[in-house]
């Protein structure tokens, strides 16, 4: 039985000026084990959703992880709004991209510009998934959100518990 790869991390790295950057080299396994069409000596693929509006990142899915939205997706009765809803923001706002031979990816002047991404990109795993920020967005945003809520814990808490609260 083999086991299921998951991204974890996070890094830094800079962005050439025509949008070429480094994925995080334990995020390519994921992305090779993630796509079914990959082999030794090929590219893996994956997709960018740029979604919503209100996003500040880049949420990127293996081939696999976004194909198993889209089914949930296609359950969703047609004429649905949420099933629209849906398909606009994971089909329409998306892109498949794949890494290249030295394990880049170019993101494009729309993407970068989207949120805001100029010389430096901030890798972030997110368990299935992982997300492109701008790195002082991520920073001030993602980063004193989390703080704020781990200073309101106690001091002894274990965060395991939390998946307790979940039915886990």
């Amino acid at each position: 039985m083999s086991r299921r790869l998951r991204f974890r991390g996070e890094s830094r790295h800079k962005v050439d000026t025509k949008g070429r950057v480094s994925i995080p080299a334990s995020f390519r396994r994921v992305l090779e084990a993630g796509d079914p069409d990959w082999t030794e000596g090929l590219n893996p693929n994956f997709v960018i959703v740029y979604g919503d509006h209100r996003r500040k990142f880049l949420e990127c899915y293996t081939v696999q992880e976004m194909e198993a939205v889209e089914d949930r997706i296609a359950s969703m009765k047609r004429g649905d709004p949420k099933r629209r809803i849906l398909e606009r923001l994971f089909s329409t706002r998306s892109v498949t991209t794949s890494v290249d031979e030295t394990g880049r990816i170019v993101l494009s002047a729309k993407l970068r510009e989207k949120i805001g991404i100029t010389n430096e990109a901030y890798f972030a795993s997110n368990v299935d998934t992982f997300q492109i920020w701008e790195p002082t967005v991520y920073e001030e945003e993602e980063l004193a959100k989390a703080e704020e809520y781990l200073d309101e814990l106690p001091e002894d808490f274990d965060p395991v518990q939390l998946l307790d609260e979940e039915g886990f």
